[in-house]
């Protein structure tokens, strides 16, 4: 705790005064340092007031801790599953180009087929030149 140092010295009066002069009849605390308990008391109240906010904060400490680990553990789960199902895709990502080209293919096929025969049919509807 920081004790007060006073910044001016006390005055030769006050310095030259009895004991007897300087503390109070009913307590008996010199009125020099009066001013310094009264400052302790209140510093005394301010602690007790932040130990208060902190009462328990191990108890919330360790919860989080335990729920942190719960996460993580689960983090790690999700990571794993995460990897696993991506390779499953990457696999019928391939198998799915694999079959791509040959549909492609295909598709191409047909509309040539597909513009073949209307070729034919105008050209066989056509009248014929002369």
């Amino acid at each position: 705790m920081d004790r007060h140092i006073p910044m001016h010295a006390l005055p030769e009066e006050i310095q030259k005064m009895s004991p007897e002069e300087k503390v109070c009849k009913f307590c008996g605390v010199s009125y020099l340092i009066l001013h310094e308990f009264k400052a302790m008391e209140e510093k005394v109240k301010a602690m007790e007031k932040e130990m208060k906010f902190y009462q328990g904060s191990v108890e919330r400490e360790k919860k989080l801790q335990e729920k942190l680990q719960f996460l993580s553990q689960d983090f790690e789960q999700y990571k794993i599953d995460n990897e696993s199902k991506t390779e499953r895709l990457g696999r019928k990502g391939a198998a799915c180009h694999i079959l791509t080209v040959p549909r492609d293919r295909l598709t191409g096929l047909m509309l040539k087929m597909f513009y073949a025969r209307e070729n034919k049919e105008h050209m066989s509807r056509s009248p014929p030149k002369d």
